[in-house]
């Protein structure tokens, strides 16, 4: 007899804020999950009946956590993946599936996938050292990334001339030559057990030139039909071709010539999707539960055009955080403040978002900047 979906013992390794916004989808859908994270002040950890604090890259501790699971899901990926494959030899449904993301977690070998499989991508090499990145001096201007362990905006490194090789880093990484590019976007595409996809209309991203981080997102991307047609397809094949099941982001390029080329992917929800609560049918937080759940997925219609502002920390505070400017902001018509109740604020932290939706695109890009302005996390 086959369970019901409230039945099923749930368990997400990380409790920050992926995880909280999860949690609200979950619980629309009668849904209860147990939540594992190393910090016992996490965003998550009050809002669970069954919180464990644990460290997500420890065997014992991932082992421990998911043998009473029916299955668990992600909201970051550094985890333990031999613990996740144990788990999954003895019946615990895992998604993603522990082998994507191993794959996922090295973007080396992420890079090297896409190569095998005719994806297009940056040209790029393999570099083991930072006097390795002296060999491959024809392919500057490039981006120096760690092949592992990079994250949030860290481990990429710039290089613009020889001169800059010393600031490449000194591990296994990827150097990957400047794309002359248009604009980046993201398009968010989902895969359930039965291997239905869907995938969400691409937004253009806009990153902090300091932090390499999202600060801007604009939905929908300002794209050619036939773009959008390609990025959609795009982003199934990438899916398809990993054959995972849950939710992928994947970021790409539009370059000057109009090609696109997949930059990364995050088998997640993702930041480029936080939009979608108030713009789109069905949230990405939704549909990540109805893919790794094999239900039919929602319908990822756009209701309303809309733009996100990350609410960073400000580079120069680390302390209790305050928000400055925030009755102000929620003045403004159209804006949905999401915090993530995390109580310090460091440099650049991620501690919220402002959603905009606006019919009009060059409103929602003058509220955006509104927000920007007026709305400061400080200590």
């Amino acid at each position: 007899m086959q369970k019901e979906i409230s039945d099923y013992k749930i368990g997400l390794l990380g409790g920050g804020q992926l995880g909280r916004m999860l949690l609200q989808s979950a619980m629309d859908l009668n849904l209860e999950v147990a939540i594992m994270d190393a910090d016992p002040n996490a965003p998550c950890a009050h809002l669970v009946q069954h919180f464990t604090v644990g460290k997500l890259t420890d065997y014992e501790d991932v082992i421990h956590f998911g043998q009473d699971k029916d299955l668990i899901t992600i909201e970051i990926e550094n985890v333990n993946i031999e613990a996740l494959k144990e788990l999954e030899a003895t019946g615990v449904k895992i998604f993603p599936q522990p082998h994507i993301i191993e794959l996922i977690q090295d973007k080396r070998k992420q890079k090297n996938f896409y190569r095998s499989t005719g994806i297009p991508t940056a040209d790029f090499v393999l570099t083991e050292s930072k006097a390795d990145v002296l060999n491959y001096v024809e392919m500057i201007p490039a981006v120096h990334k760690l092949g592992t362990e990079g994250y949030d905006g860290r481990g990429v490194q710039m290089i613009r001339t020889a001169a800059d090789t010393d600031k490449a880093f000194d591990r296994p990484g990827i150097l990957e030559k400047c794309i002359d590019f248009q604009t980046e976007i993201s398009v968010i595409v989902a895969r359930n057990e039965r291997g239905e996809v869907a995938t969400y209309p691409s937004v253009e991203l806009s990153f902090h030139p300091e932090a390499n981080l999202v600060e801007f997102l604009f939905s929908p991307a300002d794209l050619r039909k036939e773009i959008e047609i390609k990025a959609q397809a795009l982003a199934i094949e990438v899916i398809t071709k990993l054959g995972m099941v849950g939710l992928l982001a994947v970021e790409m390029f539009l370059t000057s010539e109009g090609e696109l080329l997949v930059n990364e992917v995050a088998p997640r929800t993702h930041n480029s999707g936080h939009h979608t609560i108030e713009a789109n049918q069905t949230s990405q937080f939704e549909q990540h539960l109805r893919a790794v759940l094999n239900l039919p997925l929602g319908t990822t219609q756009m209701l309303i055009p809309a733009a996100m502002v990350n609410l960073l920390g400000a580079p120069d505070y680390t302390g209790s955080a305050i928000y400055e400017g925030l009755s102000e902001a929620m003045k403004m018509p159209g804006v949905h403040l999401h915090l993530y109740g995390k109580k310090i604020t460091k440099p650049f932290r991620k501690m919220g978002h402002v959603t905009i939706t606006n019919e009009d695109m060059s409103t929602l890009k003058a509220s955006a900047n509104q927000v920007k302005t007026i709305l400061k996390v400080k200590a």
